[in-house]
């Protein structure tokens, strides 16, 4: 997305400097908080976290920035838009830009949250729409919350024809604050689980805390939940719009039936829609990332994908790095890679997906399950969930699954020499790190 710099500073209220004459002026493509990834010409965006942006400024303009948002003037000789917070300056830029850059975009706007499965979802949906639409604009990664969200959209291409986002949520009202940047019409809610449950007061607070992407959704959009949640009733009760459903319940307006599921715990299902009925084979394993599938088809056929045309997207989803992800380590063993990040609910169904694949010896590796009520119990239930399937665990760095801690070193010593009658799952919390573990075995 192309903008001035001035533009952006009268959007902004913002004041400008280091621009030779007022007639004088600089483009920036796009927008970056990181001098490291950044792309020449992008406004480079300082924000303070553990390090200061403002320190990289210099390094952002080497690197070929075209501008810096700054909240104060820095000695770099670089246009600099002046503003008291640049965090919520660039929410507001991205607000700005969704109703002056995006003239393609209508209302057009997905957002996708939920305690498991957002970046998933994201996948399907990108994938499902791209059939139909000719620009899918979708967060990078897990660009969720207020930087990467913003970032996001001002990344996006101005001939966009939807915008899919994912919100992440660590606390009560960041998903509402989320929204009043994005204004999405379109909201699903993947699962509600035990993710970031000590943050919100248990279970209950999350539902809370999901349930305001529904209650930001305008009367003319529509809500898409998934229907074998537990808690799907409670999140429908929050929308003010229509509501369609996806899973296997047999009341779901997108709803899957499991015909098989093959020895890399791929599921072949037969899906139905609005009277529509077809097979589908989700290209990742897992009965969970089959209902992310449902979700997807749901989406892309309430924005006037047709049915059939919806599930060859999915068929041609590729998921974000480290989930669910087949490799072969360097013994010749069967890896499942979803290390990217790990609650009770995500890893109780990546275990039972591992339990379906046919194999000699099926093992486990495991890290922390970070922020959770009651940690103990949660991993230990999941170690018994573990037990009943015939799995082993390895427990890397953390005792709370009942079993010896084992440093990463010992794990990959562990299972270094398996052959191919062996299978192993590895999961865990971003601060355990377990993609260190995969990048050695493989």
């Amino acid at each position: 997305m192309r903008f001035t710099a001035a533009d952006a500073a009268h959007a902004l209220n913002a004041s400008l400097s280091g621009l030779r004459s007022e007639l004088d002026d600089v483009v920036c493509d796009g927008v970056s908080y990181d001098s490291r990834t950044l792309s020449p010409g992008q406004l480079f965006v300082a924000v303070r976290g553990d390090r200061d942006g403002h320190e990289f400024i210099a390094d952002a303009h080497a690197r070929g920035a075209s501008a810096a948002m700054v909240d104060h003037q820095v000695d770099v000789s670089i246009p600099q838009i002046i503003v008291d917070d640049t965090v919520v300056a660039l929410g507001e830029l991205a607000v700005w830009s969704r109703h002056n850059l995006l003239p393609k975009l209508h209302d057009r706007v997905v957002g996708i949250t939920g305690s498991v499965g957002k970046t998933s979802m994201k996948d399907f949906v990108r994938s499902a729409l791209a059939v139909h639409y000719p620009v899918v604009s979708a967060s990078s990664k897990s660009l969720n919350n207020d930087i990467g969200l913003p970032v996001t959209m001002l990344n996006a291409p101005e001939d966009t024809d939807v915008l899919v986002l994912e919100m992440g949520m660590r606390g009560l009202h960041e998903i509402k604050r989320l929204c009043d940047v994005a204004h999405p019409s379109v909201g699903v809610i993947t699962k509600i689980g035990l993710a970031h449950t000590e943050r919100v007061g248990g279970i209950e607070g999350v539902v809370r805390a999901k349930s305001e992407l529904f209650e930001s959704l305008p009367a003319t959009g529509v809500a898409i939940v998934n229907k074998d949640d537990p808690y799907a009733n409670d999140l429908m009760r929050h929308a003010n719009c229509r509501v369609r459903t996806f899973g296997f319940d047999s009341s779901a307006d997108v709803q899957g039936r499991v015909i098989v599921v093959d020895n890399a715990g791929r599921v072949k299902m037969r899906v139905q829609c609005d009277g529509m009925s077809a097979e589908l084979t989700v290209p990742v394993p897992g009965v969970h990332m089959a209902t992310n599938a449902l979700g997807a088809v749901a989406v892309a056929t309430t924005l006037g994908v047709p049915f059939h045309s919806a599930l060859h997207g999915v068929t041609e989803a590729h998921l974000s790095s480290d989930r669910m992800h087949w490799q072969s380590t360097s013994s010749g063993a069967r890896l499942l890679n979803d290390a990217y990040n790990a609650n009770p609910t995500s890893t109780e169904a990546a275990i039972r997906t591992l339990a379906q694949v046919p194999a000699a010896r099926r093992i486990a590796v495991l890290g922390v399950m970070a922020e959770l009520e009651d940690a103990e119990t949660h991993h230990r239930h999941v170690a018994s969930i573990a037990e009943e399937a015939g799995i082993e665990i390895i427990a890397v760095d953390t005792v709370l699954y009942g079993v010896p801690s084992s440093s990463l070193q010992d794990a990959v010593s562990r299972l270094s020499a398996l052959g191919d009658d062996h299978v192993i799952l590895v999961k865990g919390s971003r601060v355990a790190g377990l993609e260190r573990l995969v990048r050695q075995l493989t």
